[in-house]
């Protein structure tokens, strides 16, 4: 009897995952297939068989696929962001969904600071120049974070990571958050609406999930609304800011320094061509900096988030 349950115990793992995860899964009696690459199509035929599924980014985790996989029991997401689930369907036919948010939070926290003292103390562009065998000193004479103002909108595990590793640097730390506004710390100026990060802020960062609420988040109204200058940092989702308003930001000198890791259609190679032309201009600049998408994505973030769904899928 037992053989046969465990026979039938599979779950589909469509991320990388440390092996603390898969150890964890063979010693609660499941079996698995890896398969990082999987489609959306190839998917649907294999999802009938499975009780549980193990998923990033890669699978959308839609009606048409929960139905599909009639055995369902669990879904397992790497990271955070659980909008490539409809959740509201899958926990209506009983099956659970579980994140890993605390994994890879303080990843994205470092890699938001590594990005903007890189932008701000002119490492990246300088570092160029100096393997072309160029010396510039007061054309890279940088500016320091201190006494500057941060706004912080979305204060979940990232934001309040990132918050963390600039509780050092002497800024004044401004957040936002719409519906958790009682995460906010003392020391941390709780905002109940935009405006005073409207008004004061130097350097704004995104910390919020993709949906339709946050689409476009950033946008020409929140251009507008902005009374300083500043610094635009997104680490969450790439859909939340307008790449088109954020060229014309940049243009206009009201953005002076943007600091990217997520894009509205990745990879850039596969943007509408108005887009990729406005991307392509944009990573050129000295006063932008830009990564592939690897926030989150470091070697012991895969080891806490898989650690963090193994724990969660056995107390489940």
């Amino acid at each position: 009897m037992n053989d046969i349950l465990m026979k039938n115990r599979k779950v589909l793992i469509a991320a990388p995952v440390h092996p603390v995860l898969t150890e964890a899964l063979a010693t609660m009696g499941y079996e698995f297939i890896i398969n990082e690459k999987v489609t959306q199509a190839s998917a649907l035929e294999v999802v009938g068989e499975c009780v549980g599924i193990i998923t990033s980014t890669r699978l959308q985790l839609d009606k048409a696929l929960i139905d599909a996989a009639p055995n369902l029991e669990w879904i397992g997401r790497m990271g955070s962001g659980m909008e490539v689930i409809d959740v509201p369907y899958a926990e209506s036919k009983g099956i659970r969904c579980i994140g890993s948010p605390e994994g890879n939070c303080n990843a994205v926290g470092e890699h938001a600071l590594g990005m903007l003292l890189a932008l701000t103390r002119r490492i990246a562009v300088s570092n160029t120049e100096m393997k072309q065998g160029v010396w510039l000193r007061d054309e890279n004479r940088g500016i320091e974070l201190e006494n500057k103002t941060i706004g912080i909108i979305g204060y979940g595990h990232t934001g309040a990571a990132f918050a963390k590793k600039l509780s050092g640097f002497d800024m004044q730390v401004l957040a936002y958050d719409k519906y958790n506004p009682h995460l906010i710390p003392q020391g941390i100026t709780n905002c109940k609406n935009l405006d005073p990060i409207f008004e004061n802020a130097d350097i704004i960062s995104f910390h919020v999930p993709h949906g339709r609420a946050t689409f476009h988040y950033f946008n020409e109204t929140f251009l507008a609304a902005m009374h300083k200058p500043f610094i635009i940092i997104n680490t969450s989702r790439g859909s939340v800011v307008s790449i088109n308003d954020l060229y014309n930001g940049i243009a206009a000198k009201k953005i002076v320094g943007a600091c990217l890791d997520v894009f509205e259609t990745e990879p850039v190679s596969k943007m509408p061509a108005e887009m990729a032309a406005q991307m392509r201009e944009l990573i050129t600049l000295p006063n932008v900096i830009t990564t592939p998408h690897i926030a989150g994505y470091t070697f012991e973030a895969l080891f806490k988030m898989s650690k963090i769904l193994a724990e969660k899928i056995y107390m489940r």
